[in-house]
């Protein structure tokens, strides 16, 4: 298995017939923000003062705030749209599996994603899509796993690949 990573200039998203299983992908790195914390405070409406109080978080085992475990899953879509793997080929998310939350992460730390392709299966009655297991990790800037965990998707196929396979 090789870690690919997709050239910046690339335009066409990975369809169904280009997604490999073994294939590895690493993301782009992203800081963690103050702003990012506060911003998802809001949006969620949780102010869980672990997250959101200075002097609280002095109290607990880290000494200092802890960044949402959901707000590095959030960021992890972000990372993946920015490669532009899956933009415009994805259909659906089957959802998060076998997610694992490893490690805190503080604000001020960097992360970024390794993905490796899983199974990938054709659709048993629509030729026009198929399903990919999507394994992630989150890591930080020193190179521990964060976050963890399987997120399968339902992918088109590219509209050459449906023509060839119903003329075949």
């Amino acid at each position: 298995m090789s870690e690919q990573s997709p050239a910046p200039s690339e335009k066409r998203p990975l369809y169904l017939e280009d997604v490999l299983e073994g294939a590895t992908y690493v993301s782009p790195a992203r800081t963690i923000t103050e702003a990012d914390v506060v911003a998802f405070a809001g949006l969620s409406g949780d102010y869980n003062p672990i997250h959101t109080d200075i002097e609280f978080a002095k109290q607990n085992i880290y000494g200092r705030r802890v960044v949402y475990g959901i707000l590095a899953m959030a960021m992890m879509t972000g990372l993946l749209d920015r490669t532009g793997l899956f933009s415009g080929s994805a259909i659906a998310a089957y959802g998060f599996k076998e997610w694992s939350f490893r490690r805190p992460l503080f604000i001020g730390d960097t992360i970024h994603f390794r993905l490796t392709i899983g199974e990938v299966r054709p659709h048993p009655r629509q030729a026009d899509r198929g399903s990919v297991q999507r394994f992630f990790e989150i890591v930080n800037q020193h190179d521990e796993v964060v976050q963890s965990g399987r997120f399968d998707t339902l992918l088109r196929r590219s509209d050459s690949s449906i023509t060839a396979s119903r003329s075949a």
